[in-house]
């Protein structure tokens, strides 16, 4: 029997649904579209779509509903908090940020010191920076901002952007390489550059799917897309 999931999506991402739908027919994801609240390709999602398309996901019976949209996390303290609890409540089943799954997999891969490339600008960046030291212990000693600057532009950028941009930052002391952004195609990169760097790979849309998986208790491996996903570590 299929297993479902659901996710949300900002309605400018032409990315999530191409990565994640392509393990079908065993995992099947089931995408609701947002409006953004702002003008800026970083700013949430509008809260009231927020909750009525996690409403229309629980009505199609998923397990579990993730929000790929990790920007959005960075700009209140309690947006993970009160985010969560309104897609649980509309919906009736467990939900998560793809911001809370990046860092969970951090942890989980036991990675303190990171590098992050990104299309974000170096004030999203800096707001990472102080999201995952001050909610998942994980200090971000490297980074550096790709230059998109919206969301358009991300869905089109070449993920060898990002491999150039890890070959100036990274350095022996860090644990893991981590590219934000759920609207940059990266998942058929994540393998080679681990090879590459010899250190775990964290994308967006990688650490989402493995935290769908361990909400939904399943740890059967998926070759192919790097560490987290080949191991399955517990969150």
């Amino acid at each position: 029997m299929p297993r479902h999931f659901g996710m949300l999506v900002p309605s400018t991402n032409t990315t999530c649904e191409i990565e994640l739908c392509r393990f079908a027919p065993e995992l099947q994801v089931h995408t609701g579209r947002l409006g953004k609240g702002g003008s800026t390709p970083f700013s949430p999602s509008l809260d009231a779509d927020v909750a009525y398309q996690a409403k229309l996901l629980g009505d199609a019976r998923v397990e579990v509903i993730a929000l790929a949209q990790t920007s959005a996390s960075l700009f209140a303290d309690d947006y993970d908090a009160v985010t969560v609890k309104r897609m649980t409540d509309a919906s009736g089943v467990p939900s998560l940020t793809s911001a809370q799954a990046i860092g969970r997999a951090l942890q989980a891969l036991g990675a303190s010191k990171v590098a992050v490339a990104t299309p974000y600008s170096e004030e999203v960046i800096g707001r990472a920076r102080r999201y995952y030291e001050t909610k998942h212990g994980v200090a971000v000693v490297a980074s550096e901002s790709l230059g998109a600057d919206n969301a358009y532009a991300i869905g089109k950028m070449d993920a060898g952007t990002a491999e150039a941009a890890f070959r100036r930052i990274d350095r022996p002391d860090i644990d893991a390489l981590v590219v934000p952004g759920g609207n940059f195609p990266t998942m058929d990169w994540i393998a080679g550059w681990e090879r590459q760097f010899g250190k775990p790979v964290i994308t967006t849309n990688q650490a989402m799917l493995w935290a769908v998986l361990r909400t939904m208790k399943v740890d059967t491996p998926l070759p192919g897309k790097g560490r987290l996903l080949e191991q399955m570590p517990a969150a």
